[in-house]
Parts: structure tokens; C-alpha cells; sequence
């Protein structure tokens, strides 16, 4: 098999469906730059959440007869309470936040940047409670059963669970953003199929005559198998140069103090060059299972 033969064939085709080619090459760039995309916010999403599980904290509140009675926790239930739970294998820390702390946590931190809400905090509005840091958010479940029918327990709150309910948001964002790739990828599958097509009805006689002289199918249609996959290669570097150029002249920006406050872990180039073997192994088996079949299905000599 001679490959120069196979490489300039490879070149007359693409230059000569050159409008489809360019097509090709664009639908299947934004395809694989959503799905780049879809993977990166998978990494973001990851990464960021378990930084908030680290942060996690359950909280105990106390029964309104108690927060008003004991501030210091010197009466029997409150001690009680704190020293079984410092005593418990899963915590790690334990802090008691009476009614005067929970206004100045409030105030200072919740509504540090709205005053005129703070300035409506007293410390009637909050009961007495305990902060607990555990080894392992997973162990909620031993806190919630030994301590959650407890006298001077009122309700206890896992943080854990509106970490999960704040990042199904990105996993919508992430849905939402491969379920446009696959409809992206199903047009670049039919512009695939069309342009592989077109070039092989187009070169109908030169094929012909090459199987006449013995030329295999195979050899015969390489050439048109490998157009379409070096559409979709120039396609995936399109959209690797996208993420990147997406990441340094937006993302960075728009996300620069959120980065700093570490509300969100950060994409660095590393993610998205982890991402980049996937884009194009994606976008070239794509192409080539496409053209496989189309050949198969629509030029049979």
C-alpha cells in the first residue's frame, strides 16, 4: 500500500469538498468543546465539593428552655451533652455557641454584607447550639442516633445535605451541557456520513478503475475514512484551543474572586490538558466508526 498515494488522496478530498469539510470540521469543534466542558465542570464539581466537605459541620440546636437558662452550659443537660459529645469516636471538635455568639456569628459573618438585616438580629431569633467537626461527614448518622431524641436537643442540622443540594446544580449544568454535545455529535455524525458519501460518489469512476486493476476495497476506501478522521483531529485542536483560550480570557475572570475566597476549586491548564487525550480520541473514533459504517451502507463497489 503505497501511503503517499493514500495521503494526497486523503488531500484532494478535503480540498475538494472544502465548504462540507469546514462544516464538518465546525460542528464537530463545538461538539467536542461542550463535551471538554461537561468534563472539566465533572473535575470542578469534584474538587470543589470536597473542599465544602471539609468544612462540613454538624449542628446541635438546643431546646429554647435551655438556651435561655444555661449561656455558660454549666447546668447537667448542656455538660452532659458536650462531654458525651467530645467523648464520641467521630468528632473531632466540639464548640458551644450561646445565644450572644450566634447573633455576633450572624451578624459578622451571614449578614456581614447587609446591615439592615443585621441590624434585625437579636438573640431571641437563635437558640443555643454546638458545632461539631467529624472525621468523616459520612458519620452523621451515628450523631443523629445517639444524640437526636436527647433532652435539650431541638433539631440538628447536617451541613452535608445542602452540600449536596447546592452542587446537583452543577451536575444539571453538567447535564445540561453533554446533552448539547450529543446533539451537536448526532449532526456531526450526518455531516460525516454526507461528506464521506458525496467524495466516494464523487471519485466513482477513478474508484472503479482501481478495482479493475486489482485494488482491494479496502485500499480503495481508506482514503475516504481518513478524510473524515482528519476532519474531526482538526475539529478536537479547535476545541482544545477553545477550553483554553475559554479558561484564560473568561472563565479566570468572571470567576477570579470566587477563586479567591476558595468557594470553588479552581480549573488550572493541567485539567484541561487532562481532558484533551479524551477530546480527541472521542472526536477521531467518532469520525471513523461514522465513515466505517457510511462506506459499508452506501458505497458498496
Amino acid at each position: 500500500m503505497r501511503a503517499s498515494f493514500i495521503f494526497s488522496e486523503v488531500l484532494t478530498g478535503l480540498r475538494r469538498n472544502i465548504t462540507m469539510t469546514i462544516a464538518m470540521i465546525l460542528t464537530t469543534a463545538i461538539s467536542l468543546g461542550l463535551f471538554g466542558g461537561g468534563l472539566l465542570i465533572v473535575q470542578m464539581a469534584d474538587k470543589t465539593q470536597q473542599i465544602f466537605l471539609d468544612r462540613v459541620e454538624v449542628q446541635l440546636f438546643l431546646t429554647e428552655d435551655v438556651s435561655a437558662s444555661d449561656p455558660d452550659c454549666r447546668q447537667d443537660i448542656c455538660r452532659g451533652i458536650r462531654s458525651d459529645l467530645e467523648n464520641t469516636d467521630a468528632v473531632v471538635s466540639v464548640q458551644y455557641l450561646n445565644r450572644d455568639d450566634a447573633v455576633a456569628d450572624a451578624t459578622d459573618r451571614v449578614f456581614k454584607d447587609n446591615p439592615e438585616l443585621a441590624s434585625l438580629v437579636s438573640s431571641e431569633s437563635f437558640p443555643a447550639s454546638f458545632k461539631v467537626k467529624l472525621s468523616d461527614p459520612e458519620q452523621f448518622g451515628v450523631i443523629n442516633a445517639e444524640f437526636g431524641a436527647r433532652p435539650g436537643i431541638d433539631s440538628i442540622l447536617n451541613q452535608r445535605e445542602l452540600v449536596d443540594r447546592l452542587f446537583s446544580v452543577l451536575g444539571g449544568i453538567r447535564n445540561a451541557a453533554f446533552a448539547i454535545a450529543i446533539v451537536q455529535a448526532i449532526a456531526a455524525i450526518f455531516l460525516i456520513a454526507n461528506m464521506v458519501q458525496v467524495a466516494a460518489l464523487t471519485r466513482r469512476t477513478e474508484v472503479g478503475i482501481m478495482r479493475l486493476v486489482g485494488a482491494t476495497r479496502w485500499y480503495t476506501q481508506l482514503p475516504f475514512l481518513l478524510e473524515a478522521v482528519v476532519a474531526a483531529l482538526i475539529g478536537a485542536v479547535l476545541a482544545i484551543v477553545g477550553l483554553f483560550s475559554a479558561k484564560s480570557l473568561f472563565i479566570d475572570r468572571v470567576l477570579a474572586d470566587i477563586y479567591d475566597a476558595n468557594i470553588v476549586a479552581r480549573i488550572s491548564d493541567s485539567d484541561v490538558l487532562l481532558v484533551t487525550p479524551f477530546i480527541a480520541i472521542v472526536g477521531a473514533g467518532m469520525a471513523a466508526v461514522t465513515s466505517y459504517i457510511a462506506l459499508r451502507l452506501y458505497v458498496r463497489d
